[in-house]
């Protein structure tokens, strides 16, 4: 199946935005406690999905299984991976953090290995993730001193699982997602997230400050941004790639956000790049090239939609 221009022109704007996302969420940190983020994040975002999609006539809900996957999109993709996110970005590195997530592929492959029967990686895909791994493990080597102590290599360790929650989730919405409306996809778990998150931080953050849009300016346009840009638009966007192209095809995403991330961090908060931080992330790299790199030039096609999915592809066109 011939790459379309529609699906290079998706592909450049989610590395773009999702390549300052990280920065994005270091400067709401500033002033929104991390679980607080994350829900005003997704709420927004999700309502956004929500509006829109009514008003673009999708109807939320009918389809067999789309409420299943809403409670695992929401559960993995969005309030369990970006909890970690947040959290460990307290103390992790955004550029750090972006080549730690960049193993979502890897995961991806190792998960659809068992869950997607038309997407069973051979010798070589496995051979690409333990390459990645071992660039992670270099990662790993790093003296944390110099990225700010030990408290930075145990967020790190735990910021792992987020990749790892995340590739559940886009595995999931590979498998029973096929003609569900991306505003369903992501629009309904955006909101479950939202709400759940904000009943945790009135648990968990109720003795943290929260500052006001007047005394922290840049955190509030920061989380606008993550949620319009960074969620509305990218995930709607991604779900819609997905659609057309295999879920290890989609990952390819994470071949350029990383160095947008590192270079973004470097630029905007001075953060060392270290000669282990550049090669560990440059083996992570090649591990996921050399996983995805399809072997006749191009990423494979996805089975051929029924009409009713059709129908539903040309409406979001």
């Amino acid at each position: 199946m011939r790459v379309t221009w529609k699906e290079v022109a998706v592909f450049a704007v989610l590395t773009v935005i999702w390549g300052t996302t990280w920065a994005a969420i270091r400067i709401g940190l500033e002033g929104i406690p991390p679980v607080t983020g994350v829900a005003i994040r997704f709420a927004l975002a999700g309502l956004v999905l929500v509006v829109i999609g009514h008003l673009r006539g999708v109807r939320f809900g009918r389809l067999p299984g789309e409420a299943r996957l809403w409670l695992i999109n929401a559960a993995t993709t969005f309030a369990g991976s970006y909890g970690i996110v947040y959290w460990g970005e307290q103390w992790v590195p955004s550029g750090l953090a972006a080549i730690l997530f960049a193993t979502l592929p890897l995961w991806v492959v190792c998960l659809g290995h068992f869950l997607l029967p038309g997407e069973r990686g051979g010798g070589r895909s496995f051979g690409g993730v333990l390459l990645g791994f071992a660039g992670v493990a270099l990662v790993f080597s790093e003296d944390f001193e110099k990225l700010g102590g030990a408290q930075v290599l145990f967020a790190s360790v735990v910021f792992l699982l987020a990749p790892f929650v995340s590739a559940l989730g886009s595995v999931s919405v590979k498998r029973w997602g096929k003609g569900i409306s991306p505003f369903s996809i992501a629009g309904v778990p955006m909101l479950m997230t939202g709400g759940a998150m904000g009943l945790l931080a009135l648990l968990v953050e109720r003795g943290r400050p929260i500052l006001s849009p007047m005394a922290a300016p840049n955190s509030w346009l920061a989380t606008v941004y993550l949620a319009l840009l960074g969620s509305s638009l990218t995930f709607t966007l991604y779900f819609w790639l997905l659609a057309r192209r295999s879920a290890v095809a989609a990952s390819l995403i994470s071949y350029t956000v990383p160095i947008c991330a590192v270079l973004v961090g470097w630029l905007a908060f001075a953060e060392p790049v270290t000669w282990r931080l550049i090669a560990g992330g440059g083996v992570v790299l090649a591990g996921v090239a050399v996983t995805l790199w399809p072997r006749g030039g191009e990423p494979a096609a996805p089975p051929a939609p029924s009409a009713p999915q059709r129908d539903k592809i040309a409406a979001l066109r």
